[in-house]
């Protein structure tokens, strides 16, 4: 079933109104029609609507059931990821996204190929960003993560130190037995950021600021993982251990 999501400005009395990009999709490419139904999320909390009618300009829907479609995870995952090389940004994004993380910051570090400008910085940041509603429709997420303009890394540092638990995945570190033991430690509700290397990974600098900011080196394995391949591992084990151990059928 597709998912759509609109703002405060799109809910008139118990019944949804579509405009613009989505309407003409949802119209001339999807060609639904008036008895269609589809998801609908607002206000982070999805619902199942029904299409009943259309103008030149929109499409009105009523609301069948509230609260359906999957749930957002029981806690906030933050990704801190070094500027990659190339298109790969989009494809963390869009699979941090799929995963469930709550917002993804991308970070300027010493050993980042990538230098952008201010100008290249908004217009990367808005190509991301609807990135992440793309990969949120798909995925039938209640929310639309939102993808911070890239920062510094002490910048990103002082937000960091404001999470419950904050993960640094570090190359140099062995064995999966701490591993094991921070994924133990997340509890509901929790705020937890991941900070993620570049290519050339950390330098030794950054781990002491981000070990400051209440970090905690950690272990994806004995294999030296690429970039993009450490984002979606450490953005996987916390979205399975909190499923399979704070919700769904823990519950």
């Amino acid at each position: 079933m597709f998912n759509f999501f609109v703002g405060d400005d799109c809910f008139d009395g118990g019944s949804f109104f579509i405009t613009g990009n989505d309407y003409n999709h949802i119209r001339n490419v999807l060609r639904m029609k008036e008895g269609d139904q589809l998801l609908i999320s607002h206000g982070g909390v999805s619902s199942l609507c029904v299409i009943r009618s259309f103008t030149q300009e929109s499409v009105r829907l009523a609301v069948v059931e509230e609260n359906v479609g999957a749930e957002d995870l029981p806690l906030k995952i933050y990704l801190y990821q070094g500027l990659p090389k190339g298109d790969k940004m989009e494809l963390i994004i869009q699979k941090a996204v799929e995963l469930g993380v709550h917002e993804i910051i991308p970070v300027e570090m010493k050993r980042c190929v990538v230098r952008l400008d201010e100008k290249k910085k908004k217009s990367k940041t808005q190509r991301w960003q609807a990135i992440s509603e793309s990969a949120a429709k798909q995925s039938k997420r209640c929310i639309i993560p939102n993808v911070a303009e890239p920062m510094s890394f002490s910048r990103a540092m002082e937000k960091a130190g404001e999470h419950d638990m904050l993960f640094v995945p570090y190359e140099s570190e062995r064995g999966m037995k701490g591993t094991a033991e921070c994924l133990r430690q997340l509890k509901n509700g929790m705020s937890v950021g991941i900070i993620i290397g570049p290519e050339g990974g950390f330098e030794d600098s950054e781990i002491e600021l981000a070990k400051e900011a209440g970090g905690v080196t950690l272990s994806l394995g004995s294999r030296i993982l690429r970039t993009e391949t450490a984002a979606m591992t450490a953005v996987g084990m916390c979205m399975l251990y909190s499923e399979m151990n704070l919700g769904g059928d823990a519950k």
